[in-house]
């Protein structure tokens, strides 16, 4: 089909969409169903996930300004109208975080002895215990920079929480001078105040309490805090070696310090003429290629900045104030401690859906398993994310100790994750691993594991694919699906593609699997095409699709076409959404929902009615051209019929949740459903009870917390 000057009109603004998203997070710290610390943790998720919106995309959007490149978004927005969008639109969410701190969630938690208090509401004696403690732990800390021509403008770090102390000479006249004082990440944000359970003061107001130890003989004139937002992604240029792009990256994360500003957050009250002065210098410093800060990327907080740091408290040990602590199952099939379980699934293929199936014990002791097992001849797995003290690299060291042999593809450009993924990964290599890099110009996002081991009839592979990376901690609040087969054909992919990964193999036809970059936006558009076709003829045709993201044009226009033709489509998308539903003649067949609750939704499925003949895929890829082409990604099919039946219930479940669930509309809008007279489903809720067996969740009983705080990664 050709679209022309209506384009714009079929697509929903990446950025925008995304701030709807957190704005979905921002909802649930107003929801009063959800307990009171679980609410403070979803503020401090909504400003770690808008910490790195501008850090990466925010930051991009600004590099395209500066390029003077002519780019439009999908819907016709040049860079400068987005930011101008996402200016509007983020003022208007800070107020309303502004609201939501102060009150409703500060003044309910006061009721429950959970208290911010300032250094007036102390007592003579709190006051000196404060004192002493501001001498003997933070003073030694501390390094005020003064500001004049003898002493320029400081470099300040990203996301630093800052103070600007305004200071005055008593014998030199009226004349103002400027000094900066970085508050110390060292130290924790939140100062108990002793004999006060769970009341805390800031950590910066108790600095400021005693400036006139840091500036002796100085008149304090005012001090207010402020913080910086700096460039912080990568661009990894092509190099031919491995040594050479983990050298490049090291070179780019230490240079990732030194990116341009593009936002300057300040506190309430700060006085115009301050915030001038900071401007002023923030330019002064700043690169002279790059488009200059203005009064646009001033943002204006509350008495605190740095709200992701309220993590710390909602994480205080109140039962009556968290949720129902969650302790996953272990999968029915993996119950018999006589069965290993390379038996259970040389039987049948082993569906697991976390954080409501134990990770620990299933995943992990699946590679703990094959590490211990003197049959074991080799373990290959790809790692984009993982903890390097977890039980999974645990058992790598392990296995490569007792000679198996073991090879891991680490991704070094995993946001943010570079620096540790750099550390352990030397850690598993000088232990015998045989470690890759990854390759020049793609991230390796596959989540793909292989264990080969002998058996009495021969060779055989195992292997486990899965959503979600190969972390234990990320396990217990993110949800994620994950196949353990010993399907041969599967096997003997997974194969080729840790080959094309090592080696020099050029792999592009696999027997099962779908790979990216190459073959898996072909697969999903003919898949999505041949939904069409049933439909044009009679034949039943059906899509839901759940993911993280939709963005690709392509996908997006084959799934118009799709609604056009009569297919019945649902998506289920936890975030990014550039399809509009509900156009008429275009996509009124298209419904799309967003589930946000305790756990952050990150599991990736796909439903196809061919006809009749069910296909189920999961897949580490979201339908995003940087997964469909920028990284290397599978998708595989679940060809097992006995486990479809539990797919499809699953499907079935978010799609009748009307507890968690936002609709999408054509204009772009969210809106949360309600119960209307139906019983009230929460899926997270059902999905946990019926993990340990408990039956459906009749009670509708509302258990909501938290996102993970890294739930703006973008995949």
């Amino acid at each position: 089909m050709t679209h022309t000057h209506t384009d714009a009109g079929l697509f929903i603004n990446r950025e925008l969409s995304w701030l709807e998203f957190n704005a979905r997070v921002l909802a649930e710290a107003y929801d009063e169903r959800n307990p009171l610390l679980e609410r403070l943790k979803f503020l401090a998720i909504f400003h770690s996930n808008l910490d790195e919106f501008y850090m990466v995309r925010v930051a991009g959007l600004r590099r395209q300004m500066s390029a003077r490149v002519p780019h439009v978004s999908s819907d016709g927005l040049s860079a400068r109208q987005q930011l101008d969008h996402i200016n509007r639109r983020v003022r208007e969410m800070t107020e309303s975080v502004q609201h939501c701190l102060y009150q409703l969630l500060l003044p309910a938690l006061g009721q429950h002895g959970v208290r911010i208090i300032a250094m007036s509401d102390l007592t003579d004696a709190e006051r000196a215990a404060v004192d002493t403690f501001f001498d003997k732990q933070v003073f030694p800390v501390l390094t005020p920079l003064a500001v004049d021509p003898g002493h320029p403008f400081p470099y300040i770090s990203n996301l630093s929480l800052s103070l600007a102390v305004e200071l005055r000479h008593p014998e030199v006249g009226a004349e103002r001078r400027l000094a900066r004082l970085k508050v110390p990440k060292s130290l924790s944000r939140w100062v108990a105040v002793p004999g006060r359970v769970h009341q805390y003061l800031p950590l910066e107001a108790v600095i400021s309490a005693h400036l006139g130890r840091l500036f002796p003989g100085m008149q304090i004139v005012g001090t207010h805090a402020f913080r910086i937002t700096r460039y912080s992604d990568l661009e990894i240029a092509n190099t031919e070696e491995p040594e050479d792009l983990l050298a490049t990256i090291e070179e780019q994360v230490f240079q990732r310090r030194f990116g341009e500003v593009v936002r300057l957050e300040v506190q309430e009250g700060m006085p115009e003429a301050l915030r001038t002065v900071l401007l002023d210098e923030l330019r002064e410093t700043e690169d002279a290629e790059f488009e200059p800060l203005s009064d646009r990327e001033v943002q204006v907080g509350g008495v605190l900045l740095d709200l992701s740091e309220l993590m710390v408290l909602a994480g205080l040990d109140i039962p009556e104030l968290r949720d129902v602590p969650y302790a996953p199952a272990v999968p029915t099939e993996l119950r018999d401690a006589d069965r290993s379980i390379f038996d259970v699934v040389r039987t049948q293929d082993l569906l697991v859906h976390h954080p409501f199936d134990s990770f620990t014990a299933s995943v992990e002791h699946f590679i703990a398993a094959a590490s211990k097992d003197d049959r074991t001849l080799a373990i290959k797995m790809t790692l984009y994310r993982t903890s390097g003290d977890g039980a999974i690299v645990r058992a790598l060291v392990d296995a490569a100790q007792r000679g198996i042999q073991v090879a891991v593809l680490v991704e070094l450009q995993a946001r943010f994750e570079e620096t540790n993924n750099i550390t352990w990964a030397r850690t598993l290599e000088s232990y015998g691993v045989h470690v890759a890099y990854g390759l020049p110009g793609l991230k390796i996002h596959a989540k793909t594991a292989l264990v080969v081991r002998r058996e009495a009839d021969g060779i055989r592979r195992y292997v486990h694919l899965g959503t979600g990376n190969y972390n234990g901690r990320t396990a217990r609040t993110y949800t994620d699906i994950g196949l353990i087969t010993c399907s041969e054909a599967i096997g003997a992919d997974v194969s080729d593609l840790f080959n094309a990964l090592t080696g020099f193999s050029r792999q592009l036809i696999y027997r099962k699997l779908a790979v990216a970059p190459g073959g898996l936006r072909d697969t999903v558009i003919a898949k999505i095409n041949r939904e069409a076709a049933h439909a044009r003829t009679g034949r039943p045709a059906r899509i839901i699709a759940k993911m993280n993201a939709l963005v690709d044009k392509e996908t997006i226009r084959a799934l118009y076409e799709a609604s056009k033709a009569g297919v019945e489509i649902d998506l289920i998308i936890r975030g990014i959404c550039c399809l509009r539903p509900g156009i008429p003649g275009v996509s009124e067949r298209i419904r799309v929902i967003s589930i946000v609750g305790r756990f952050l939704e990150h599991s990736r499925l796909w439903f196809f009615e061919n006809d009749g003949s069910h296909e189920y895929w999961i897949s580490s890829a979201d339908w995003m051209p940087r997964n469909f082409d920028r990284r290397v990604e599978a998708a595989t099919p679940i060809e097992d019929p006995s486990l479809h039946l539990r797919l499809r219930s699953l499907l079935e479940t978010y799609l009748s949740d009307n507890q968690q669930a936002w609709e999408l509309s054509a204009a772009g809008g969210y809106a949360k459903r309600y119960v209307n007279g139906d019983p009230a489903i929460s899926t997270q809720s059902r999905l946990m009870l019926e993990s340990w067996g408990q039956g459906t969740d009749t009670r509708a009983h509302r258990v909501s917390g938290a996102v993970d705080a890294s739930g703006a990664h973008f995949g």
